[in-house]
C-alpha cells in the first residue's frame, strides 16, 4: 500500500484540559449527502483511545510545505499538540475545541457516528460538522514510499 499515494492530514481532539493530535494518511470522504468522512488509528495509540470516548475533533490537510507539522504530530511520545503547534498559526474550532491548523489546503471539524474494529485499527466514522476553510490555490502534502511529498496540481 506505500505505492499508493495518500493525502497527510493532522487529526487532533481537545480532551479536558489537554489537546491531542495525530498525523494520518488514512482519511477519506465516505459520503457527500449527507457529508461523512472516515479516519483509521491504530487501536493500540493513545489517541484511539481518546476518540473512543470523545466523539468531536479536528483534521487539518496540510499543504506541501508543512512536512515539519506533519513529522511532529508523527514522532513517538509526543507532547501536548499545543506546544506543537507552538509559532504555528492555528485556532480552535467552534464546534470542537479542537486546535486546527492554518495554511493547510483544507480543515474540517466532526462528531464520530460509528465505530468499527478493523484489525489492528478503528476505523472512525464521523459526520462533517463544519468545513473551516478551503484553499484550492495550495497544493497537497502527500505520503508516498514512506516519504512525505508535495503534489503538484494542475
Amino acid at each position: 500500500m506505500a505505492q499508493l499515494a495518500a493525502g497527510v492530514a493532522v487529526v487532533t481532539v481537545r480532551d479536558g484540559r489537554d489537546d491531542l493530535g495525530a498525523t494520518v494518511s488514512a482519511l477519506m470522504s465516505v459520503s457527500l449527502e449527507p457529508p461523512l468522512v472516515l479516519v483509521s488509528l491504530a487501536s493500540r495509540g493513545y489517541l484511539n483511545e481518546v476518540l473512543l470516548r470523545q466523539d468531536r475533533w479536528a483534521a487539518s490537510l496540510l499543504s506541501s510545505g508543512q512536512a515539519a507539522i506533519a513529522s511532529r504530530f508523527a514522532t513517538p511520545g509526543r507532547p501536548s499538540a499545543r506546544l506543537l503547534l507552538e509559532g504555528v498559526p492555528h485556532h480552535r474550532g467552534p464546534h470542537t475545541d479542537a486546535l486546527v491548523v492554518e495554511g493547510g489546503v483544507a480543515a474540517l471539524e466532526a462528531e464520530t457516528t460509528k465505530v468499527v474494529p478493523a484489525g489492528d485499527h478503528t476505523l472512525f466514522v464521523a459526520a462533517v460538522l463544519a468545513v473551516c476553510y478551503v484553499d484550492p490555490s495550495l497544493n497537497p502534502l502527500v505520503r508516498l514510499r514512506g516519504r512525505y511529498r508535495a503534489m503538484g496540481v494542475t
